[in-house]
């Protein structure tokens, strides 16, 4: 018998940070909800990484996961977009574990692997397949569906993780 599982995907960005929540049944995926938190470029950075905090707070409160999982962050030619990046990640990643939340990170070229087929697919491919997985799904945004891709991934790849950790 298996146990329903409510998982939260988060693409962290700075100006846009997507959530998407799933529930996992064994091999079956049930759409529960995402969205999308945007920060006004306007404001500090600081005041930024607490919109992304006090959105993210809400959506677990909203919305109860069991598990979370982020985005890993690439390094790209700019430095500082990047460091920025990486500060939104650590809101994301901070905000499940203070819940109490296990959090794991998953690269984008296995996320595109795992829901695409291939480790190199563009956002219009994820966004068909995200449709063809989650038929209830209607992401308003890139990011969105991007995190709804991040869950669904985990949902994949959680049982070789706890294995992993039983193991050691």
């Amino acid at each position: 018998m298996s146990r329903l599982i409510r998982i939260l995907g988060i693409d962290p960005g700075l100006r846009r940070t997507g959530w998407g929540l799933i529930e996992s049944d064994g091999n079956r995926l049930i759409y529960v909800a995402c969205g999308l938190l945007e920060t006004d470029e306007k404001l500090s950075l600081g005041a930024r990484l607490v919109a992304i905090h006090d959105g993210l707070t809400r959506v677990i409160a909203e919305h109860a996961p069991h598990e979370a999982a982020v985005e890993q962050t690439f390094v790209n030619v700019n430095g500082a977009a990047t460091l920025k990046l990486g500060q939104a990640r650590g809101i994301a990643m901070l905000v499940p574990a203070r819940a109490g939340i296990s959090v794991n990170e998953y690269a984008p070229n296995l996320i595109k692997k795992t829901v695409v087929g291939a480790g190199h697919a563009d956002k219009d491919q994820i966004r068909v397949m995200i449709g063809v997985l989650l038929p209830k799904a209607e992401p308003q945004s890139a990011d969105a569906c991007d995190a709804l891709a991040i869950a669904i991934t985990h949902a994949h790849h959680r049982r070789a993780i706890a294995l992993k950790l039983a193991a050691s």
